[in-house]
């Protein structure tokens, strides 16, 4: 099924990728009553903006089977951005002002780095806080990523993330922690990456009614999920919608932090992700860069070399989890829709009665 983007406006990347992905502007002449209608709410830096879009392009499109997906793109007010990334926002994106009358059936956002320890100190805080609101109000679901689910439970329930000793990253092997919707068909076992410096944990999340979905002895809690008012919220401490790429142009850029002492300590590998020979290539870069911790030393990187051995592991989990999720959204959609007409029905039978009597 044919990824629908809202309005036409689709950014260059995507248009590129048609022969692959089939991605088509929507017309006015498009059904919409079988159709979910998505807004991504896109937060991620300036660096990774248009890598994102299209990881969950990519990733709606594969999950979506026969249920047509129509996204629009919004941006959120108050996330630090560059000139290039101002003007992407400007050509692609529609402010969030706009979503109070969208009428979309579902929210996906982003996170972003946090700059401060506090999230509430943030400056796009307010206005995140008040699409959340909102969301709790009209969607039928939403699903917040990572740094995203962290502000989400903190603005709903006061749960705090928690500072972790090093950065959980790489990919994660979870169980599923109970029979849900949303991982029905996956198996027992599913895998996630994860990239992150703090966790929400368990026990607080249990106090305050959330479900965790999947959870792992080495990451926590992976997925989990609280009905927030109308809306299901499904939180996302990993991220399944990760290229095969991503944790590698990641650690990449940790490890040119370090060389420019942008931060203190040599990132660690990315768990689960390089294969031996991955693994030892990029150690003996690590110790030549300890040695001589200068910035030419990034030109002898070996991202050419052990990209050939990278592995998407978890894309049928992702596939499995979202395709649950759109099919979640669709069978409420539909449910609603029902009742409406069921109800409009009744309200005319009344009504001629009550006349002729």
């Amino acid at each position: 099924m044919a990824l629908i983007i809202d309005g036409g406006r689709v950014p260059p990347r995507w248009a590129e990728n048609k022969s692959l992905i089939r991605v088509k502007s929507s017309s006015r002449h498009e059904p919409e009553a079988e159709c979910v209608k998505i807004a991504l709410i896109n937060n991620m830096p300036d660096a990774a903006l248009e890598d994102t879009e299209m990881q969950f392009m990519e990733l709606l499109e594969a999950s979506a089977g026969d249920v047509p997906v129509r996204l629009k793109l919004y941006s959120l007010p108050g996330v630090p951005r560059g000139e290039r990334g101002e003007q992407h926002l400007r050509n692609f994106y529609c402010s969030t002002n706009e979503l109070w009358n969208s009428g979309c059936d579902a929210v996906i956002m982003t996170g972003t780095e946090p700059r401060q320890a506090d999230l509430r100190h943030e400056p796009y805080w307010a206005a995140m806080a008040d699409v959340f609101d909102w969301a709790e109000r009209n969607t039928i679901s939403t699903i917040l990523s990572c740094l995203a689910a962290h502000a989400g439970v903190l603005h709903s329930d006061g749960v705090r993330r928690q500072p972790l000793p090093d950065k959980q990253f790489g990919v994660f092997e979870s169980a599923k922690a109970c029979d849900h919707e949303l991982t029905r068909h996956a198996p027992r076992l599913v895998r996630f990456p994860h990239s992150r410096w703090n966790e929400v944990r368990q026990d607080a999340l249990a106090k305050c009614g959330y479900t965790v979905l999947t959870s792992s002895a080495q990451a926590g809690v992976d997925v989990f999920a609280k009905r927030k008012r109308k809306s299901l919220f499904v939180h996302f401490q990993g991220h399944p919608e990760y290229g095969m790429r991503t944790l590698l142009k990641e650690y990449r850029r940790d490890v040119k932090r370090f060389i420019r002492q942008e931060r203190e300590t040599y990132p660690t590998l990315p768990v689960g992700y390089f294969d031996a020979a991955a693994t030892q290539t990029l150690t003996e870069f690590q110790h030549a860069a300890l040695a001589h911790p200068q910035e030419e030393q990034m030109a002898f990187f070996p991202e050419a070399v052990v990209v050939q051995a990278l592995k998407n592991t978890w894309q049928s989990s992702a596939h499995c989890v979202y395709r649950n999720w759109l099919q979640y959204v669709l069978a409420r959609k539909s449910e609603t829709a029902v009742f409406v007409t069921v109800t409009a029905s009744l309200g005319q039978v009344l009504r001629k009665r009550s006349a002729v009597s």
